[in-house]
């Protein structure tokens, strides 16, 4: 008896097993009760309440709904980290090393400056010492030689200019080639650091060139400073030999001169 109602048990508790996996929630209404007691020779009871079943269903829909929501939010982050990975990428294309290159070539014309250098002790003291006073008293070989000097520093001030022109010239090309290759590559970026990368590279190339466009101004306006310094010294020169000429007993002195041998 005892063998038989353990049977029976199994019998009902896999028809309520299939029956919980089979009813659809349409046939719920079927059942008068909230609840509906099988009962098998007293050996035990399996009950199936529709309502848990449902609730147990919208559970599962609820945790698969969470779940596609947690995976879709994976997705996001990994999309986010892509993107980020991609706005990290470096440039692959790098000017700075030949732009310091023509700037540090341009620097070295300009420290290259004959006699008179960039330097304002330097041009002070040396313009007071060639241009700012000439003694009535100096000697002619004084004056000559100050005279000499001062057409050395301009002649020197004009080939300074034409060298720090013929270099930033020379840099053209390289200047040139740089920024194709740099719009290239802004073009051409995936992500914000190489767009940043290149046009920070496009301002360090326009850097170099206004400041090659210094060097030539400066070039040339110390070339044409010399010029009318040499011009305004010249000019006070002759009115000081002018003068000592014109002075009594210290001008011209009239003498025999023995021109053919008698």
């Amino acid at each position: 008896m005892t063998h038989t109602a353990h049977r029976l048990t199994k019998l009902a508790s896999a028809s309520a097993l299939a029956l919980t996996l089979a009813a659809p929630l349409g046939l719920a209404p079927i059942f008068a009760t909230p609840a509906q007691a099988f009962f098998f020779g007293g050996g035990g009871r399996i009950v199936y309440d529709p309502r848990n079943h449902a609730e147990n269903i919208l559970s599962a829909a609820r945790a698969l709904e969470q779940i596609n929501n947690q995976i879709t939010q994976l997705q996001n982050e990994a999309q986010m980290l892509m993107n980020q990975a991609r706005n990290l990428a470096s440039l692959p294309h790098s000017s700075l090393q030949a732009l310091q290159q023509n700037v540090d070539r341009t620097r070295q014309l300009l420290s290259q400056a004959q006699n008179i250098a960039f330097d304002v002790a330097q041009i002070d003291q040396v313009f007071q010492q060639d241009y700012a006073n000439i003694p009535m008293a100096a000697p002619e070989a004084q004056l000559l030689a100050d005279a000499r000097s001062r057409w050395e520093n301009t002649v020197g001030g004009l080939q300074d200019a034409l060298r720090v022109q013929a270099g930033v010239v020379g840099n053209l090309d390289g200047q040139r080639a740089e920024l194709s290759a740099l719009v290239g590559e802004s073009q051409s970026a995936v992500g914000a650091l190489q767009a940043t990368q290149a046009g920070n590279q496009l301002l360090a190339l326009q850097s170099q060139q206004i400041a090659d466009l210094i060097a030539v101004v400066a070039a040339n306006g110390r070339a044409t400073a010399l010029v009318e310094a040499e011009r305004s010294a010249a000019a006070e020169q002759g009115r000081v030999q002018r003068e000592r000429f014109l002075t009594p007993g210290a001008g011209y002195q009239p003498g025999n001169a023995q021109m053919f041998n008698n």
